[in-house]
């Protein structure tokens, strides 16, 4: 690999690759800080799901536990939302912030949030082009980082990444509305107070920042397969 590849390497690769693990790292690490403080409230992190259901007025939606560390999810197709172990019994700040965020999700679904919507459409898409970056990176790296890129397999990879960058891209706005939608039923409903919304604001926004180092992530990788393209 020539210089000017190496730093194209560095600029697009790497500080994404460096900002998606201190986003890693800021999530669990504000997640511990505010899951060690209660909520004066007293209610699992499962029935401030329910609550901001219920204040939506959104029916039908099952909450479940999920297994794992942070797995919290919704799903839109079974109307599902899960928590893990420690939310979904857990009576934290961050329990309850984590739980309304995913309810967050399940009130945009219930009123046609045309960003979840979009999203929701891109998902198998996406699986499909995350596979196939995958492999054509493992196996056609030498293809495309050579002195002679192979255009065909590069061609391949820039489509997989365009892909992966729109729903990187989607999913920014579709994580912050579900975060604003959970502080404010937090609020409306009682169950964090003013000085207990700051706890919840700040696991949020951590959470937030894995969503933004995805997007980086994929647009580098983009960028750099598109400067390659142009070499």
């Amino acid at each position: 690999m020539n210089i000017p590849v190496m730093m194209n390497a560095l600029a697009y690769l790497i500080v994404p690759l460096l900002l998606g693990l201190w986003a890693q790292w800021k999530v669990k690490a504000t997640f511990r800080q505010w899951s060690q403080v209660p909520s004066r409230s007293g209610v699992t992190g499962a029935e401030a799901a329910q609550e901001v259901l219920r204040s939506a007025r959104v029916e039908g939606v099952k909450i479940e536990r999920a297994e794992g560390f942070l797995t919290d999810h919704y799903n839109p197709a079974t109307k599902t939302l899960a928590l893990s172990a420690d939310n979904y019994d857990g009576t934290s700040i961050a329990a309850l912030g984590i739980a309304a965020h995913e309810a967050g999700h399940a009130l945009q679904h219930a009123q046609g949030y045309a960003a979840l919507g979009l999203r929701s459409v891109l998902v198998p898409v996406t699986i499909v082009a995350n596979q196939v970056a995958f492999w054509v990176m493992l196996l056609g790296g030498f293809l495309i980082n050579g002195s002679s890129p192979n255009y065909f397999v590069l061609n391949i990879a820039i489509g997989a990444y365009v892909v992966i960058s729109l729903f990187t891209l989607i999913t920014l706005p579709v994580e912050f509305d579900a975060s604003a939608r959970a502080r404010k039923f937090l609020s409306e409903t009682g169950l964090l107070d003013a000085e207990e919304d700051k706890g919840a604001k700040a696991v949020l926004d951590a959470a937030a920042w894995t969503y933004i180092a995805a997007f980086v992530a994929a647009l580098g990788n983009l960028l750099y397969l598109i400067g390659r393209r142009r070499d």
